[in-house]
């Protein structure tokens, strides 16, 4: 089987690119996908989603249970992993113990892959440098689905 983003050769076993992330043609797969994740300016009353949340913040869109759970990015670095003492901690072994970082500085929030196994993605395009987050970008960590909001 090959990506039909990239052409790289994958093996039956995959549903997403090794290389690049894409949806891979799957049999038996609905071909179901999230869709850009958007904040209308009445969901803001109150912080974050209304939900009282100041500053940027990790909304899990689906996986692991966690559905509809938001995770506020607050301190310069905040580590992603299945490492209890992670800052955001994410149980379920296709997240890599110390999987990923996310870095707030004044020129924005960018996201780091620490070598993790199964990889990072945003927007479904795996990083392998830190990545500028944008409102609204989606990430995959492990069978985590979380969008990113400012």
């Amino acid at each position: 089987m090959y990506c039909p983003e990239c052409g790289f050769h994958q093996s039956g076993a995959h549903n997403y690119c090794e290389k690049c992330g894409a949806l891979l043609a799957v049999e038996g797969v609905t071909g179901e996908t999230t869709g850009p994740f958007a904040i209308g300016d009445h969901d803001l009353e109150g912080g974050v989603g209304g939900h009282g949340i100041e500053g940027p913040a990790l909304a899990v869109r689906s996986g692991g249970g966690l559905s509809g759970e938001i995770f506020r990015l607050s301190g310069a670095r905040i580590s992603i992993g299945r490492d209890p003492d992670s800052d955001i901690f994410l149980d379920d072994v296709t997240v890599s113990r110390n999987h990923a970082v996310i870095e707030v500085t004044a020129g924005g929030v960018t996201l780091q892959d620490l070598g993790s196994l199964n990889g990072t993605y945003v927007n479904r395009r795996r990083i392998d440098a830190a990545e500028l987050l944008a409102d609204g970008d989606e990430l995959q960590i492990g069978k985590f689905r979380l969008a990113y909001m400012t």
